[in-house]
């Protein structure tokens, strides 16, 4: 193979790999939307959805969970379940933006928990990012809403906490990425199964079963091998950013598929909250965590 042929083919594969890390985001966006239309209370959907993804990962990436951190699967489990229980109190849009005000908290752990140093553009994105976060409580909100957005909010925060539990396991060598989310995932089910038993009846219907198998195996299961595939080969920065098609595209879905529409103040405050963990991204950075998707 020349030169030429070996350029076209790296290109080629290099385009896959973009597509493989759109796909993820793609998948994880529809997430909002198959909450919503599931026939049964936020913590049973939680704890089949959690159930059939850890299984799903058992059999198909034969993670050595002997490798898994329980520290960090808490936190990954605490993000599962209060993400779910967000997205059903309050709109999709609201659970989604809120909880990727996640990469400002992963800011301020950083220098605690990694040693890692908190520069001047990272106290503007955390500013930005609560900016954004105090948009989504203006005007009326109602009481279940307010339930929704502050545990929107909390997922946020878990969802920073096992990232840089996830980076901290990484530096020391003393744990891996999937054995402690598939452990976050089997702790999620366990903690949720006295509600799944009280909603099996709507669990074991047909839509409820299509559901739960597609949030576990697609939306989760299917979405990590993309994004696993694609992130070997698309930069952490680039990857970073085709992932801001989730929050993008999760109310889209919910508003085509459920009739939900977005408060004005929950998309400007979105807006803020994109802009500045884009606007991180692009910054010229030290090798941080990487995060993926709940």
């Amino acid at each position: 193979m020349n030169s030429a042929d070996e350029a076209a083919s790296g290109g080629r594969d290099m385009r896959r790999a973009v597509l493989a890390v759109a796909g993820a985001a793609i998948l994880w966006s529809t997430g909002g939307l198959f909450i919503k239309v599931a026939p049964m209370p936020a913590l049973a959907v939680a704890c089949g959805r959690s159930l059939i993804a850890g299984l799903f990962y058992l059999a198909v990436l034969r993670p050595d969970l002997r490798a898994g951190r329980w520290t960090t699967a808490a936190a990954y489990a605490s993000c599962i379940v209060t993400f779910v229980s967000a997205t059903k109190l309050t709109t999709a849009a609201n659970a989604i933006f809120l909880q990727y005000t996640g990469p400002a908290y992963v800011l301020v752990l950083s220098p605690f928990l990694l040693d890692e140093p908190f520069r001047p553009i990272d106290g503007i994105c955390v500013a930005l990012s609560l900016a954004g976060m105090s948009l989504f409580f203006v005007g009326k909100v109602e009481s279940g809403q307010l339930l929704g957005n502050l545990l929107a909010i909390a997922s946020g925060v878990f969802f920073a906490l096992a990232v840089v539990l996830l980076r901290r396991d990484a530096k020391t060598g003393r744990g891996d990425a999937l054995p402690s989310t598939t452990l976050g995932n089997f702790l999620a089910a366990a903690l949720t199964a006295p509600w799944a038993l009280s909603a099996a009846p709507a669990m074991l219907s047909g839509r409820g079963a299509a559901v739960l198998l597609y949030l576990g195996i697609v939306q989760l299961g299917l979405a990590y091998l993309l994004f696993v595939r694609g992130v070997r080969r698309v930069p952490a920065a680039e990857a970073s950013l085709i992932s801001m098609l989730e929050p993008v595209l999760n109310p889209v879905w919910v508003l085509i598929g459920f009739g939900e529409r977005p408060g004005r103040w929950a998309i400007a405050g979105g807006a803020v909250v994109i802009a500045a963990v884009v606007a991180r991204t692009l910054v010229p950075q030290p090798q941080r965590a990487s995060t993926t998707s709940v």
